[in-house]
């Protein structure tokens, strides 16, 4: 029997057995079932074990139970690894396995029940990388959703700030987010497009928070080549403490005008 189920992180683990038990990953368990829950460097040797426990005569309910065993073991022992999952974009180095930047950020907005908090310098391709995010909104009316999002003045550019904010609002509304979907609250920092700021600042901050628990600060713009094809490191954290610290330090920029409301 082979040991690819131990060398899965806890958040692998996790999304294997729900993917088991809602028979998202089921037999024959193909590669392509497996990529969405499982880091691409385990997929191969975690299918071997799939069909190999299914060639014992374990059912796909049985294999669940027995990786919801692993689970619990893990809760009640000594931690075996602190709640945290390096995270990359780009190319995988050999005999690293990390979770993908694209899967962490799909995932996080698609299982989001109270709260997301954006927080992003470049947004490009919106519409797809926010797809997840869009529809988890529509099933959830509830669910409360802040983008804290720079607006850049071009270089030479001479407009007044309230065209700047006008075009980067209609830009979003049109072109970065999926049609017809509810919009989420978006802020921005105001000095970045400044009439009379003589430097500017831009807001270069690249991180999600999910319901006050779940947090992912990686170096990934919310683009198509930051989310899957530059080289990019993040972490994802489960910490309700600096969770709530994020939360509290953009909702201040905000109450002392150090953010503002762009729609």
């Amino acid at each position: 029997m082979n040991n690819a189920f131990t060398k899965l992180s806890n958040t692998d683990l996790r999304a294997l057995v729900v993917g088991l038990r809602l028979g998202k990953v089921a037999s024959p368990y193909s590669k392509l079932q497996l990529s969405p829950a499982v880091s691409s460097g385990l997929v191969g040797v975690v299918r071997d074990g799939l069909i190999q426990l299914e060639n014992l005569g374990f059912t796909r309910e049985q294999i669940a139970a027995a990786l919801e065993l692993i689970e619990q073991d893990r809760k009640n022992g000594p931690a075996i690894e602190p709640p945290i999952d390096l995270v990359t974009s780009g190319p995988e180095a050999p005999g690293i396995t990390n979770r993908d930047t694209s899967v962490v950020v799909r995932e996080l907005f698609s299982h989001a029940k109270q709260s997301v908090l954006v927080v992003g310098y470049a947004v490009y391709q919106g519409q797809q990388v926010f797809e997840s995010l869009a529809q988890r909104m529509e099933q959830l009316p509830d669910l409360d959703v802040q983008f804290f999002l720079n607006v850049p003045r071009p270089d030479r550019d001479k407009s007044l700030s309230e065209i700047l904010v006008a075009k980067f609002r209609e830009r979003f509304k049109t072109t970065q987010w999926p049609a017809g979907c509810r919009l989420p609250a978006v802020y921005y920092d105001p000095r970045s497009v400044a009439d009379e700021e003589p430097v500017r600042s831009s807001l270069h901050a690249k991180c999600v928070v999910v319901d006050a628990k779940y947090v992912f600060v990686s170096s990934a713009n919310f683009t198509e080549a930051g989310q899957e094809r530059n080289i990019e490191v993040g972490l994802k954290i489960e910490s309700e403490w600096l969770a709530r610290q994020l939360i509290r330090h953009f909702k201040l920029l905000h109450e002392h005008g150090l953010a503002v409301r762009a729609f």
